[in-house]
């Protein structure tokens, strides 16, 4: 059995999310032989030292705690936590695995991914996007203290908000060709992702082969996301 779930965006501000996510950690999810997070598992991080504070250490020991009972676990970054990085990994009990990574499920060669990438319509963030995630840029931003890369943070994610006000909704899905061309290069039917907060199931036609995209929801309050019990896909925790 494996879970999959994203866009915790886990946060001091929102506890009824934080303890879903504990709870979900020490109930269902000790249930699965692997549990995969693709991506923004918090809301922001500004770097491993963020592990300093008492509400990323308990989500890092609840993690921990998983991974003893016998769960493995694996993150892919998302664009709001790309910097989780060795010294997370090593606390949580945790593999940080680069995307595309692949599975397979039922003879279903399976691509996951965090989705953001595939917003090739958005050009604005896809330039912010190569920006932030070159290793310079990383390099410099890690050096600098922790209250000032948290100050950048929030005026990023402010930014963000007062963007989305004003953009068309559909270039911040992804792109149907991005996503073509994703399951073609992967030789992949399947494939998961979550980063829209527009879970679905959708199905379309590469080269002659059905390929079928599952997007996962994001999470307010509780558990949710997709669960492989051996033979099929189902959603949890959605109305």
């Amino acid at each position: 059995m494996i879970h999959f779930i994203s866009d915790l965006h886990l946060n001091e501000d929102e506890p009824a999310t934080a303890q879903a996510f504990l709870d979900f950690l020490a109930g269902p999810a000790r249930a699965s032989d692997a549990l995969w997070i693709l991506g923004d598992l918090f809301n922001y991080w500004a770097g491993d030292d963020e592990l300093e504070t008492p509400f990323n250490a308990r989500i890092a020991q609840a993690l921990a705690a998983l991974r003893a009972n016998g769960t493995k676990i694996y993150l892919l970054v998302g664009n709001r936590d790309f910097l989780l990085g060795k010294r997370f990994a090593e606390r949580a009990g945790l593999e940080i695995v680069a995307e595309p990574a692949r599975l397979d499920l039922g003879g279903h060669t399976t691509l996951l991914v965090h989705g953001d990438a595939q917003c090739t319509d958005d050009i604005a963030y896809q330039k912010f996007r190569k920006r932030v995630r070159s290793a310079l840029w990383q390099k410099i931003f890690l050096t600098l203290p922790l209250s000032v890369r948290h100050k950048i943070a929030r005026g990023l994610r402010s930014k963000s908000k007062s963007s989305k006000q004003v953009k068309d909704m559909r270039i911040m899905d992804v792109n149907a060709d991005a996503i073509a061309e994703s399951f073609r290069a992967n030789a992949a039917e399947w494939m998961i992702h979550g980063h829209t907060h527009r879970p679905a199931t959708h199905t379309m036609l590469v080269e002659g082969v059905e390929c079928v995209r599952y997007v996962l929801p994001d999470w307010h309050g509780k558990a949710c996301g997709l669960l492989w019990d051996g033979s099929a896909l189902t959603r949890f925790g959605q109305d």
